[in-house]
């Protein structure tokens, strides 16, 4: 059976006048693929990869276009339509996905955008979104270690932090002491498993772990920083002290004292509009 929701490559197995039939060995089934989106030069027995998914008619449908999510998988989708049945994802397609009312988080509005997970129904084989991520998130068995460099994908703000998605499989905690750059909800980026803690909840960092290796915590907290703006700080023992609070969260004081240590160590380098890292190792 060709699964809708994914990529295949498929067997061109006969022109008609709505476009190329493609289908595999399973001489039971084909698939259309409309003349629209049918390539210029080919020749039956080509193979050919395309996206499958039902039409408005319900129809096992091919598309060289490419969507903006697949199954099993989130994206940041905003909503197209809202009816009485749900919101309609713009996911690239013709045909919107639907999110069901029953798989929102919270009722979605027009033109938003949401992050959204694509699962299908088994008993229907439809495509639906769901905006409610967590139920497709486990952490009972985690597949990560300490340090490890893992994918996140930012999935909501909250009091501490981000809740992140970790692999695509786990949920975990940003702190907001580890944020160094502006960050938005579905934003992917790659991240590292600081911590697992006893009630299997996942701290991620978005610095290396082994980087941080310093006692002092403003030192941890500037390193991370450089690390955080690939190696440069527009900061200096002359910023004023408002500044560097505003950037760092620390006093003039203990910036002065830190960036000394640093620069003993031969970490960084000390210039006229700011510090910078010269050892990464």
């Amino acid at each position: 059976m060709i699964e809708i929701g994914k990529y295949h490559e498929l067997t061109i197995l006969r022109l008609t006048s709505v476009g190329l039939y493609l289908g595999t060995e399973d001489p039971t089934e084909d698939i259309l693929l409309p003349n629209k989106y049918c390539p210029e030069d080919f020749v039956i027995g080509d193979k050919i990869r395309v996206f499958v998914y039902r039409d408005f008619a319900e129809r096992k449908i091919a598309t060289n276009i490419q969507p903006k999510i697949l199954l099993h998988d989130f994206a940041l989708l905003r909503v197209a339509a809202v009816s009485d049945v749900g919101a309609f994802m713009d996911w690239g397609l013709e045909k919107d996905l639907l999110v069901p009312f029953k798989e929102q988080r919270q009722k979605m509005e027009l033109d938003r955008w949401y992050l959204i997970y694509m699962d299908i129904d088994q008993e229907t084989d439809r495509l639906f979104g769901s905006n409610k991520l967590d139920k497709y998130l486990q952490n009972e068995s985690l597949t990560v270690h300490a340090g490890d460099q893992v994918d996140l994908i930012i999935m909501r703000k909250t009091d501490l932090g981000y809740s992140v998605i970790v692999n695509k499989l786990h949920k975990g905690l940003l702190f907001n002491n580890e944020i160094f750059k502006a960050l938005k909800i579905g934003d992917h980026l790659k991240g590292y498993v600081k911590q697992l803690r006893e009630d299997q909840k996942i701290d991620v960092s978005l610095q290396p772990i082994g980087y941080l290796k310093y006692n002092d915590a403003n030192i941890d907290l500037i390193m991370s920083a450089l690390i955080a703006k690939q190696g440069f700080l527009a900061l200096t023992d002359k910023s004023p002290p408002e500044v560097i609070y505003k950037s760092l969260g620390i006093s003039k004081k203990a910036f002065k004292k830190s960036i000394g240590a640093l620069y003993r160590e031969r970490k960084i380098e000390i210039k006229e509009d700011g510090i910078s890292l010269i050892d990464m190792a």
